[in-house]
């Protein structure tokens, strides 16, 4: 019989701050480091004493699925940062929790349906048709992919949310996501912070774009109301008329809180999986020629549809392999309800607890040679001997994304379209990155094109 080890290991860090520098340096590095040198179960410490804080590492493919899907009841979404985004977005699908979770998910389920989301695949495809218009007249031929995926993948899900309302959205969202996004990350791991009503810089900054989001999705929420148009299939009139035999549908300020959050998750996380998924093929001309050719055999030059998705398993496996590398989610933080073992040692009640993709996608036990881009990785035979959270950017259990097979429909469309339309090389080789809500690049991925005849 295993005995439980009750002395968690982890890096010393400075004798007064712990690994506060460390973390807020590098915090990806820090946990693969604490990994490496630690194991698979790490306690880290940060700050100085007083206002320390403890966070639990949780780094094995068997203790993640422990933590997001065996256990998931004592393992909450209440600690500082997703109270922070809770805070900042709404309580919507992604930080609700216990009834106002279960009720918000039965009200939502049926519009995230495969059927329903291959729906949607026309108005992916006119986005992507629209930013290789634009790339037509790039200076120099040169793009940065990480910045245009991240337009593009905002404009479809605008355009899915709100219909033609497009454009009165995605002005305001590129410009006070990312002042939200900052405030979120340095409050969230911040032992101290002011109150939000204090008139800092900081939060008077914060408080101006959270009213101007506020602003715009009330008002395109107050006028589609108004205007009693029913039946239409954008997922805002979708949302406003769901309801169940048991629970009421939303009210405005639910409504706008699921729209929030959304433009949140549904574009900073297909995004961040497309960028660097054409980052990757951009300096691996091998694989490039072999997305290539699958597209053009698959396609012969025909706009794809989500009839197409299972035709193209190797642009998946491109993307499932940039998804390893470089999760839009690259940590998951938890706190425990009651003193729970996990590998061997026991994680206290009341603890922060951090599974972390970044970590397990990198795993030795599971990825030979983790740092080396290779999408024969997801074949389904290689896929059938990994364990089942070796790979888990769409985080696990029940509360994994709802919006998966979207986030897949509208990344092979767009790769697919990419690819048909251009060759490409890269610029920049690598790409700095910092963590917020998602995955953070700090720099370009800049690509040179090359336009494909027909």
């Amino acid at each position: 019989m295993a005995t439980t080890r009750t002395e968690i290991p982890g890096p010393a860090g400075l004798p007064l701050l712990g690994s506060m520098f460390d973390l807020k340096d590098d915090t990806l590095g820090t946990f693969l480091r604490s990994q490496r040198e630690h194991g698979d179960v790490v306690r880290i410490t940060a700050g100085p004493p007083g206002i320390r804080a403890t966070v639990y590492c949780v780094f094995s493919a068997e203790g993640a699925q422990q933590v997001l899907a065996g256990e998931a009841a004592n393992f909450r979404k209440e600690n500082n940062f997703y109270e922070e985004i809770r805070e900042s977005f709404g309580n919507g699908l992604l930080t609700a929790q216990d009834e106002d979770y279960l009720r918000q998910r039965r009200l939502v389920q049926p519009l995230f349906t495969r059927k329903r989301v291959d729906g949607y695949a026309e108005a992916v495809a006119a986005e992507v048709a629209r930013v290789l218009t634009g790339w037509q007249d790039a200076d120099d031929a040169t793009v940065d992919v990480l910045d245009e995926m991240t337009e593009l993948a905002l404009r479809a899900v605008a355009r899915i949310l709100f219909g033609t309302d497009v454009d009165a959205a995605v002005e305001i969202v590129e410009r006070c996501f990312p002042v939200i996004n900052d405030y979120v990350q340095r409050r969230g791991y911040s032992p101290l912070n002011t109150p939000r009503e204090w008139p800092t810089p900081g939060n008077r900054k914060a408080a101006a774009a959270h009213r101007e989001l506020y602003a715009v999705c009330d008002r395109i929420i107050a006028e589609r109301r108004a205007s009693g148009r029913t039946g239409a299939q954008d997922l805002l009139s979708l949302l406003a008329e769901a309801e169940s035999a048991e629970d009421r549908s939303f009210d405005a300020d639910e409504l706008r809180e699921q729209v929030l959050i959304f433009l949140l998750a549904g574009h900073e996380t297909t995004a961040t999986s497309l960028g660097f998924a054409l980052h990757l093929l951009a300096l691996h001309p091998e694989q490039r020629k072999r997305a290539h050719e699958e597209v053009d055999r698959v396609l012969a030059g025909r706009t794809p549809t989500a009839a197409d998705l299972d035709a193209l398993p190797y642009l998946t496996q491109v993307l499932k392999e940039a998804m390893r590398l470089f999760p839009a989610a690259p940590a998951i933080g938890r706190r425990a309800v009651a003193a729970t073992e996990i590998g061997g040692h026991t994680i206290p009640a009341g603890a922060d607890v951090i599974v972390a993709p970044w970590v397990t996608h990198r795993h030795p036990d599971y990825w030979p040679d983790a740092d080396r881009f290779d999408p024969d990785r997801f074949t389904p035979e290689a896929e059938a001997e990994r364990p089942r959270y070796a790979w888990f950017p769409f985080g696990g259990g029940p509360r994994a994304c709802i919006g998966q097979h979207f986030s897949m429909l509208e990344s092979v469309i767009a790769l697919a379209m990419v690819l048909q339309a251009y060759d490409f090389e890269a610029i920049d080789t690598e790409v700095p990155l910092s963590t917020g809500i998602t995955l953070q690049a700090l720099g370009t991925a800049r690509v040179r094109l090359h336009a494909r005849t027909a």
